[in-house]
C-alpha cells in the first residue's frame, strides 16, 4: 500500500487552527476558548520537540547551501501549531521567513508576535488582501490586481510587497507561464507594488519536473533581460530539497522536512540530510484486562483472541486524528516495549495486544509515534499504509500541545 506524499495529496489536506500548549505558545481564537478548560490526565496529547526542530532548520540550510528558508508552517504547522512553529524557529539566522495558505493563519502569526516575512499563499478577497497589507503580509497573486493593489498601497501611503505565483505544470494556481509576462510586467510597472519574489511548485514528477524548472527559468530570464526585478526564486520543497538540488534557486521553501519527518520513506536511507521528528503523538494506557480465547474486540468483532490474552485500551481514536488503518499493522510502545494496534480504530479508543503476560497496567504512557526508531511517522506510515501527512496534519486541534 502506498503511503507517500504522492497517495496523501489524492486524499486531500487536513485541520487548520492553532492551539495553545504547555508550557505557553502562541495565542490564537481557539485558545482563548480553551482558557481555563481541564483536560484528563488521559486525553492524548502532542509534544513539539523544540531542539529537533532547530537541528532540522540547521539540516536544511546545509543542504541547500545556506540559502535562506521561507519556513511552510501551514494546516496548522503540519500538527504542531504554526504560530507554536514559527516563533521557535524565527530566531534562526537561516529563516527568511514564513509561508501559510489560510488568511487566519497568516494573521495568527502577527498575532503571536512573529516579526519576519510572511507569505499568503492561499486565495484572498479585496477586504483580506488589506488587512494583510496592512499586518505587513505578503500576498501570492496570479491574477491581474495591480489596480487593487495600488488603492491599498495609497491608503497606507507606501509600497505593497508581494510573490507571482507561476504554473509552469501544476495546475492547481498560478499564472501559466506562457502568459506570465504580461501579468509580471504590468505588476513591475507600478511604483506601487514591489515584486518581492517569483515561484512555482512542482508536480512531483521526475521526468515532468524538469521540464516544469526549464519552463520557470525560461521566463525568469527572459524577464530578467527586460530589466524586470522578480526578487527571491523558489521553487523546492522538502520533495525538492531531496530530489532537485538544481532547483535550489534563490531560497528554498520546505514544510514536512522542518518537522524531522522525510516525506518519501525511501530519503531516509538516503545520508541527504539527518532529519529529527519534531512531534510526538502520546497517551496513557486507559484500561487492561484479559480477554479470555474466542472472546473478541472492537467493532464486528475485529479481534478475536486465539488464547488467553492481554490487552490495553488507549482512549485515543480517529476523532484525535490516530488513523484507522493503525489497526493494520502499526505498533505503540509501553514501557519500551512495542505493542501491536488490534481490533478496530474508534473515534476515540484503540486497543494494542500486550500478550500473555500482563506488563502494562492503567496510566503507563503509550508513545504512538515520536523521534525514536521504530516508532517514527515514518516506521508508522509503513506498518499500516497511513501516509505520514494524515498522522500528523490530521491531528485534532484540540489536543493540549506541550513543549519539550
Amino acid at each position: 500500500m502506498k503511503s507517500s506524499r504522492r497517495s496523501f495529496l489524492e486524499a486531500g489536506l487536513a485541520l487548520p487552527a492553532v492551539l495553545s500548549a504547555v508550557p505557553t505558545l502562541a495565542a490564537t481564537s481557539r485558545a482563548a476558548e480553551a482558557i481555563g478548560r481541564k483536560d484528563s490526565a488521559f486525553d492524548p496529547w502532542v509534544e513539539i520537540h523544540r531542539e529537533n526542530l532547530r537541528h532540522n532548520v540547521r539540516e536544511i540550510s546545509r543542504r541547500a547551501g545556506a540559502r535562506p528558508i521561507l519556513a511552510v508552517v501551514k494546516n496548522n504547522g503540519y500538527g504542531m501549531g504554526g504560530a507554536n512553529v514559527a516563533q521557535l524557529v524565527e530566531p534562526q539566522s537561516e529563516i527568511f521567513g514564513f509561508a501559510v495558505v489560510k488568511f487566519h493563519e497568516a494573521m495568527s502569526l502577527r498575532d503571536a508576535g512573529v516579526q519576519k516575512p510572511v507569505l499568503l499563499m492561499g486565495p484572498f478577497d479585496d477586504k483580506n488582501l488589506e488587512d494583510a497589507a496592512a499586518r505587513n503580509i505578503m500576498p501570492m497573486v496570479y491574477t491581474p490586481v495591480g489596480p487593487a493593489m495600488e488603492k491599498i498601497a495609497a491608503k497606507l501611503e507606501r509600497p505593497v510587497p508581494l510573490h507571482v505565483c507561476v504554473d509552469t505544470g501544476i495546475g492547481r494556481v498560478g499564472v501559466p507561464y506562457h502568459q506570465a509576462g504580461p501579468l509580471i510586467r504590468d505588476l513591475a510597472s507600478r511604483k506601487s507594488i514591489h515584486i518581492q519574489g517569483t515561484m512555482m511548485t512542482f508536480a512531483e514528477d521526475m521526468d515532468f519536473d524538469k521540464e516544469q524548472l526549464r519552463r520557470f527559468e525560461q521566463t525568469c530570464s527572459a524577464l530578467g533581460k527586460e530589466g524586470i526585478a522578480l526578487g527571491k526564486k523558489h521553487a523546492a520543497s522538502s520533495f525538492a530539497l531531496f530530489e532537485h538540488p538544481d532547483a535550489f534557486l534563490d531560497m528554498v521553501r520546505p514544510g514536512m522536512a522542518i518537522y524531522g519527518i522525510y516525506s518519501e520513506n525511501e530519503f531516509r536511507h538516503t545520508g541527504v540530510m539527518d532529519l529529527r521528528p519534531a512531534i510526538s503523538l502520546k497517551a496513557r494506557v486507559a484500561y487492561v484486562k484479559k480477554l479470555p480465547k474466542g472472546e473478541s474486540a472492537g467493532y464486528n468483532r475485529a479481534y478475536l483472541a486465539k488464547d488467553d490474552v492481554w490487552v490495553a485500551t488507549l482512549p485515543v481514536g480517529h476523532a484525535d486524528g490516530w488513523p484507522r488503518t493503525a489497526a493494520k499493522g502499526a505498533k505503540v510502545r509501553i514501557n519500551g516495549e512495542m505493542f501491536p494496534v488490534v481490533a478496530s480504530v474508534s473515534a476515540s479508543h484503540c486497543i494494542v495486544e500486550i500478550g500473555r503476560e500482563e506488563r502494562v497496567k492503567i496510566g503507563d504512557t503509550a508513545t504512538l509515534f515520536d523521534g525514536q526508531e521504530g516508532s517514527r511517522p515514518e516506521d508508522v506510515s509503513e506498518a499500516c499504509g497511513a501516509s505520514v501527512y494524515d498522522l500528523v496534519m490530521h491531528l485534532n486541534a484540540l489536543l493540549p500541545r506541550k513543549m519539550v
